[in-house]
């Protein structure tokens, strides 16, 4: 049988894997509460205006 402890301590994530979180991380994404933000921010300052 395979020994889950053991494989686990052997583990070692797959570089392209980590250098592929580090580069998601360092980007600035606009996400869908960025976007609502955004869009709010707006409408508020056209409501002030009028």
């Amino acid at each position: 049988m395979i020994d889950f402890e053991e494989e686990l301590k052997k583990f070692e994530p797959a570089i392209e894997v980590e250098q592929a979180e580090a580069d998601i991380k360092a980007r600035d994404l606009t996400d869908l509460t960025d976007l609502l933000v955004n869009i709010s921010s707006q409408q508020n300052a056209t409501a002030t205006t009028k």
